[in-house]
């Protein structure tokens, strides 16, 4: 089987991490307990994935002309993705995400930047369209202009009928009834659901009402995920179907949903039943949450061989 092919237009960050004994009120100084630099971005995180179980990954992004561009590109190319399409913006700094986290409670405080993330256009799409007609999965999120990802999804079902279109609505913003009409999989969390629809999404006949909300509005299939206790899967008119994550002692959740996404999109990918993607993505989003970190957590092919048969 040829490895999938899977483009990604959407969103790369720095993320600088400070670990804190409180999380500082206004005006005030303190000094922290730990530093680390990591890449992010939910768009970068997903590709990520996908290109660690062994798809083809090219990605389509902008940074700024700075060291934290350089980095990001270098790390794309570090996990085998092809860079071609890893623009660069003249006059705006590369996305970053300023965190501190209390050491005590392990609550956040957290400022994005998103930077030249703002600025991939449309008009950018354009430049990379032979990358999306070549792909068998498209995969978006919201961390980039709503109109790039419409010009996106657009050429991917008129130009080329095969591509998979999957959009992860986070962080969750009014989607225009035109993209759910062209997105194939839309992949909210609960809360993302309910921000959607309007509708209340935390029982499981209420996750399904709002996943049918965006059903009536044109995307084909739901997939919900539930944190811990794995997804919820809408495919087309059937009944809903539950697929549980396994129980494990969890180390650090960051980016356990970008796990699933990437994941979902190799299996896609490879052409496996939407059922059968879920059901290896919801395992694979467990083991990453084993590990500190976001892409430092994700595994690599050799780690979920027995996920991939």
């Amino acid at each position: 089987m040829s490895a999938p092919k899977i483009c990604m237009i959407g969103s790369s960050n720095i993320d600088l991490i400070a670990r804190v004994p409180r999380i500082p009120a206004a005006g005030e100084t303190l000094f922290g307990t730990h530093f680390q630099l990591g890449f992010g971005g939910k768009g970068a995180n997903q590709a990520v994935m996908a290109a660690r179980l062994g798809a083809q990954v090219r990605a389509v992004t902008k940074v700024g002309r700075d060291i934290f561009g350089d980095d990001t590109e270098r790390n794309y190319r570090t996990n085998g993705i092809d860079t071609e399409f890893v623009l660069r913006d003249d006059t705006r700094a590369s996305g970053v995400a300023l965190i501190n986290v209390d050491d005590n409670t392990g609550q956040n405080s957290i400022v994005v930047v998103p930077g030249a993330n703002d600025a991939l256009s449309p008009a950018d799409v354009h430049t990379c369209k032979a990358a999306i007609l070549a792909s068998d999965v498209l995969i978006c999120q919201l961390e980039i202009p709503l109109a790039t990802i419409l010009e996106a999804f657009r050429i991917a079902k008129n130009e080329a009928s095969h591509i998979v279109t999957i959009l992860n609505p986070a962080p969750a913003a009014p989607l225009p009834e035109p993209l759910i009409a062209l997105t194939d999989v839309l992949i909210p969390n609960e809360i993302e659901a309910a921000m959607l629809t309007g509708l209340p999404s935390k029982t499981p006949a209420e996750a399904e009402a709002a996943a049918r909300d965006l059903q009536r509005r044109g995307v084909r299939d739901v997939v919900i995920t539930l944190g811990d206790r794995g997804a919820m899967l809408i495919e087309g008119l059937n009944a809903p179907q539950y697929i549980p994550a396994e129980k494990v002692k969890a180390v650090d959740s960051t980016g356990a949903g970008d796990a699933f996404v990437g994941s979902l999109a190799y299996f896609l990918g490879e052409k496996r039943p939407l059922i059968e993607a879920v059901r290896r993505a919801v395992a694979i989003a467990t083991l990453s949450v084993l590990k500190i970190g976001t892409q430092t957590s994700f595994p690599y092919r050799e780690e979920v061989a027995h996920l991939l048969e």
